[in-house]
C-alpha cells in the first residue's frame, strides 16, 4: 500500500487546493469531511485540518479530537485548523481588529524544518477573521507578519528541528505524540508563493512520506484492483469521446478485455464529424465499443424545445432510453462504468452533514439502480490534471487528452433557439471552422475552451449584389484554469477577422460573425 495524506475539510473555498498541492508532491491523499470517521493505519503518514469560514468561537463551530490524532499521526492546521488547534490546547482565539485578507510578508522566527528553504519575507496569503493572540503552553511560535502576531507554530515535545543544518528530533520529544504545526495563512493558494514548498516540507521531511503516488504506480495498481473486484463478470460503459470516460475505460479494458462493453451515443448534437472520428480512436485504443446512431430519436425529442433545461431533460431522457435499451443486450453485465473524477465526489458529500449534499453524485440518470448494476468508478480520487497525466501514460493521443470540455447536451445549448437537423449542420460547420483554425494557428492549446453559438436573431447582409438574410453567429473563447472563473481569450484580431471570413464566405445561411469578450463571472461560459 501507498502513504497517504487525509484531508479533514471543514467547510474551506481552498479545501481542494491543500488536496492538489499534496498530489502534485506525488503523496496520495484522500479528503473526509472533519465529522467523518477514518481508520488510522501505518500508511496513514499525516492529518491536514482545512480551513473553515466558521469561527472557532462560534457556539456550534466544528470541532475533531486532535489530541487523539497527534498521538500516532504528524498533524498540520491550515488557517481554521490552526486555530482550533490552539483553542483545543488551551490558548486564546480573538476576533481581529479588522478582517485579515489577501498578501503577507512572513518573518522567520527561527528555523525549523516545517519552513526550510522559505525565505525570509515570503508572500503569503491571509484569509481569516479571528485572530490568534496567544499560544498553549508548550507550544513555539515560528513566524510572523506586520499584522498578526502568531503565523506559524508548533508545539514544542513533539517537532523535528533544524540544529546547525542537521535534522534532529528535539530531547522532549515524547513516545507518544507526534510533530504538531499550526498556519495562520493559506500555503497552498497560487499566492503563497512557497506555499507548496512548506507543504512539501510537512509530507516529506515531517511525515516521512515516500513519494509514490505517480500514473504508473496508479495504472498498476487500479488495474490490479478492477481485476480482483470485477473477476470474470462483464461491464457497461457510456462513452463521450472526452478523456474521463476515454481513461476511465481504457483502464477498465486493460483489466478485463472485451468484457467491457462500450457505448457511444451519436445524438445528433456532437461536433462535425465527431462520431466517426472517435469511433475510429477506440477502435485504435482497443477498446470494445458500439456506436449507435440515434440522431432522429433525439431530434424528435427536442423538436420546438427552445428553454435550455427542457433540451437538457429531453436529451438525458432520450440517452437514458437509447442507452438502456444497448445495455440490455449485454445480458453479461453485472458492472457499469463511469468516469467520475474525485471533484464530483467531494461535491457530493457536504461537511455540514449527509442531510445537506452539495452537488447529488452524478451517474447515468440513475441506470444502476434501474438496471440493479455495480459502479465501477476507476477515476474517483483523480482530479482532472491527473487523469490527463494517466492518459499520457497509457498512451492516448493528445488530442484526446487536451481536448476541450464540451458540455452533455451539446450543441443543443449553444443552439439559442429549437433544434432542427438544418440548424445544427449550419452551427457544426462554423465550430469546425473556429476551433480547426484555433488549432492551425497554434492557438488551441493557449484557450480553456471554445464554442461557437448559432444566435436567434438574423440580420440583413449584401453577397455580391445580392441581399442576404441570415444567422448571426457568436465565437466564444476563454482562458481558464480549473473552469470556476474565466477570462475571455484576447485571440490576434488578424486571427478573428480570418475566421469571420471563413465562416461567412464558406456556410450558406450565416453572413454575420461576433465575438464574445464577457468574463465570468457575471457571464456563464456556456451561453445556456
Amino acid at each position: 500500500m501507498i502513504d497517504r495524506i487525509l484531508i479533514l475539510d471543514f467547510g474551506s473555498q481552498y479545501t481542494q487546493l491543500i488536496a492538489r498541492a499534496v498530489r502534485e508532491a506525488n503523496v496520495y491523499c484522500e479528503i473526509i469531511p472533519y465529522h467523518q470517521t477514518f481508520t488510522i493505519d501505518k500508511n496513514l503518514k499525516g492529518i491536514i485540518l482545512s480551513g473553515s469560514p466558521f469561527s472557532v468561537n462560534e457556539a456550534n463551530a466544528p470541532t475533531v479530537d486532535i489530541l487523539s490524532f497527534v498521538k500516532t499521526t504528524p498533524v498540520l492546521g491550515v488557517c481554521y485548523g490552526a486555530q482550533l488547534t490552539v483553542k483545543e490546547f488551551g490558548g486564546k482565539v480573538e476576533k481581529s481588529n479588522k478582517r485579515e485578507f489577501g498578501r503577507a510578508k512572513l518573518h522567520k522566527q527561527q528555523n525549523d524544518i516545517l519552513l526550510n528553504d522559505v525565505t525570509d519575507e515570503s508572500q503569503v496569503w491571509m484569509s481569516h477573521s479571528d485572530t490568534i493572540t496567544q499560544l498553549p503552553e508548550h507550544f513555539e511560535l515560528l513566524a510572523t507578519t506586520a499584522s498578526i502576531p502568531v503565523a506559524a507554530f508548533k508545539k514544542v515535545d513533539s517537532i523535528k528541528m533544524i540544529d546547525d543544518g542537521e535534522i534532529s528530533i528535539s530531547q522532549q520529544s515524547t513516545a507518544n505524540s507526534q510533530p504538531l504545526y499550526g498556519l495562520q495563512f493559506h500555503p497552498e493558494v497560487y499566492h503563497s508563493t512557497e506555499g507548496k514548498k512548506i507543504i512539501r516540507n510537512f509530507l516529506i521531511d515531517v511525515c516521512g512520506c515516500k513519494q509514490d503516488w505517480t500514473p504508473a504506480s496508479f495504472i498498476h495498481e487500479t488495474i490490479a484492483s478492477l481485476k480482483n473486484t470485477i473477476g470474470n463478470a462483464h461491464v457497461i460503459m457510456a462513452l463521450s469521446g472526452g478523456v474521463d470516460s476515454t481513461v476511465a475505460a481504457t483502464l477498465i479494458s486493460k483489466a478485463i478485455g472485451n468484457r467491457l462493453h462500450g457505448i457511444f451515443v451519436d445524438n445528433g448534437v456532437l461536433r462535425k464529424d465527431e462520431f466517426e472520428s472517435v469511433l475510429t480512436t477506440y477502435n485504435k485504443l482497443g477498446l470494445n465499443v458500439t456506436g449507435i446512431d440515434a440522431k432522429e430519436k433525439f431530434y424528435n425529442a427536442l423538436k420546438d424545445k427552445v428553454d435550455p433545461e427542457a433540451k437538457r431533460k429531453a436529451i438525458g431522457k432520450t440517452f437514458i432510453d437509447v442507452f438502456h435499451d444497448e445495455a440490455l443486450k449485454v445480458e453479461e453485465a453485472i458492472f457499469l462504468g463511469q468516469g467520475t473524477i474525485y471533484p464530483d465526489v467531494i461535491e457530493s458529500v457536504s461537511v455540514h452533514g449527509p442531510s445537506m449534499t452539495i452537488k447529488s453524485h452524478h451517474n447515468v440518470g440513475g441506470l444502476p439502480e434501474k438496471m440493479h448494476l455495480k459502479l465501477i468508478e476507476p477515476l474517483r480520487f483523480l482530479f482532472k490534471d491527473e487523469v490527463r497525466k494517466v492518459g499520457l501514460e497509457l498512451d492516448i493521443p493528445d488530442e484526446m487528452i487536451y481536448r476541450h470540455p464540451f458540455p452533455g447536451p451539446g450543441l443543443a445549448i449553444r443552439i439559442l433557439s429549437d433544434i432542427t437537423e438544418d440548424k445544427v449542420k449550419l452551427l457544426q460547420a462554423a465550430d469546425d471552422i473556429f476551433i480547426s483554425a484555433l488549432k492551425e494557428k497554434k492557438l488551441y492549446d493557449a484557450v480553456w475552451q471554445a464554442a461557437a453559438i448559432l444566435l436567434p436573431v438574423k440580420s440583413v447582409g449584401v453577397m455580391g449584389d445580392e441581399r442576404t438574410y441570415e444567422y448571426t453567429v457568436a465565437l466564444r473563447a476563454v482562458t481558464s484554469v480549473d473552469g470556476m472563473t474565466a477570462d475571455w481569450a484576447h485571440l490576434p484580431y488578424d486571427f478573428l477577422a480570418h475566421v469571420s471570413s471563413e465562416i461567412i464566405n464558406n456556410i450558406r445561411g450565416i453572413n454575420r460573425v461576433v465575438y464574445d469578450i464577457s468574463s465570468k463571472p457575471p457571464a456563464t461560459i456556456e451561453w445556456e
